[in-house]
């Protein structure tokens, strides 16, 4: 009976993460790019690596490296611009699939998935489900995709590394932590470089030797996160899988003290407006897909317009977009009571997807903005454009962060 107790109380989570996505996406479209070195991003010296190819990583590519470096280890590199609305097509395809055969599942980036499949094994077998699914994305996409499958989100994270490229790896309860100890520390999720530097450093090098810490002694090491990082090497991830929703958004609004006409002003801040959403999409590592613009008219009369965008967190990207909506849904000419924008269609992601427009340079302010931001708070350095004319009194008005 407790035996039968203890297996209902398992839990199984899978995680999902399509291989070298980007490229893969690029080699669907085109299959003469099979088995080449390939580094997609900005075009030139300037430019820099958003992602690169299995064979362009035994040359010593990596993600974020200047273009001109990658042309230096690798001077047969195929260099492509990349084009984010396919991978954000073919992002939404894996999402509906995904969305369609399992209960519970985490969208954590734009080409990754936790999934919770505790309780399905008096239905079939997990495993084999996750097998299936596993083939109906490859089929039904044609992308590669590996799987690993655990009782819980960091050993199945773990797993499926070290299942690719397009493989799948099962860690059955009470095999975590064997299953974990011979890898190198840095295979734990969350365990950066700077971490794993200092633990080697320490005679640390794998996973078995956290393991054999007391986990008081390992959170002296490290301070605050030594406890969590202890347990993770240990296999012990209590985390939930959280369900994803395209509900998922942060807005902000600014009601006018008295309504205006002025649409300079207007697009002054609603470009303010972007900016800050765009620092905190950046802040808290997500990606947004879906733009939206509200006008509320001195008549209480409230419209609103929204446009889909390639995954993003780019303040040049997004102010753009939301100039086109405004300009589209601000027709009738009259008195404007309240203005607002929202992001919607959020992912966890990071700045990897955005350069392929971008420059070293323009990576790197905005690397520096975000740092004052971050330091000094929300809004100490913004675009001039966004700051109103001395000449002019700064309008009052109400704001709504949400």
């Amino acid at each position: 009976m407790t035996k039968l107790l203890s297996k209902l109380r398992e839990r199984a989570i899978a995680h999902f993460d399509l291989d070298s996505f980007f490229v893969s996406v690029e080699t669907l479209k085109n299959s003469t790019l099979k088995n080449k070195p390939i580094a997609l991003g900005g075009r030139g010296n300037r430019g820099v690596v958003s992602a690169c190819s299995y064979e362009a990583r035994a040359f010593g590519v990596r993600s974020g490296m200047p273009m001109r470096t990658a042309l230096q280890l690798c001077p047969e590199l195929l260099q492509i611009k990349g084009d984010s609305d396919q991978y954000s097509y073919y992002s939404n395809i894996v999402t509906d699939i995904v969305a369609e055969n399992v209960p519970i599942y985490e969208k954590t980036s734009i080409d990754e998935f936790y999934i919770d499949l505790t309780g399905m094994d008096k239905f079939f077998g997990t495993y084999q489900f996750t097998q299936e699914l596993r083939r109906k994305i490859i089929h039904e996409t044609g992308l590669p995709i590996s799987f690993g499958l655990s009782t819980n989100k960091t050993v199945a994270k773990v797993a499926t590394n070290e299942a690719k490229p397009n493989g799948e790896n099962n860690v059955n309860a009470g095999y975590e932590k064997s299953f974990l100890a011979p890898l190198v520390v840095n295979k734990i999720p969350y365990i950066g470089q700077q971490t794993g530097n200092l633990l080697r450093q320490m005679g640390v090098e794998f996973v078995h030797t956290i393991q054999s810490m007391p986990q008081e002694a390992f959170q002296q090491l490290l301070g605050k996160n030594g406890s969590t990082l202890w347990k993770r090497a240990n296999g012990i991830d209590n985390s939930p899988v959280a369900p994803y929703s395209e509900r998922k958004s942060m807005s902000l609004e600014q009601t006018f003290h008295q309504d205006t006409i002025d649409v300079e002003k207007i697009n002054t801040i609603l470009l303010g407006m972007t900016e800050k959403l765009a620092i905190q999409l950046r802040q808290e590592k997500k990606l947004t897909a879906c733009i939206s613009v509200k006008i509320r008219y001195s008549n209480f009369d409230t419209h609103t317009q929204q446009m889909r965008i390639s995954y993003t967190s780019c303040d040049h990207i997004l102010i753009k977009g939301v100039k086109e909506l405004f300009k589209k849904l601000y027709s009738r000419r009259m008195l404007i009571r309240l203005i607002g924008v929202k992001f919607t269609h959020l992912v966890s992601g990071n700045y990897q997807i955005d350069l392929f427009e971008d420059s070293l340079e323009m990576i790197n302010l905005y690397k520096a903005m975000d740092h004052v931001n971050k330091r000094y708070g929300l809004g100490a350095i913004k675009r001039a454009a966004s700051i109103y004319p001395r000449k002019k009194q700064t309008p009052p008005f109400n704001d709504k962060f949400t």
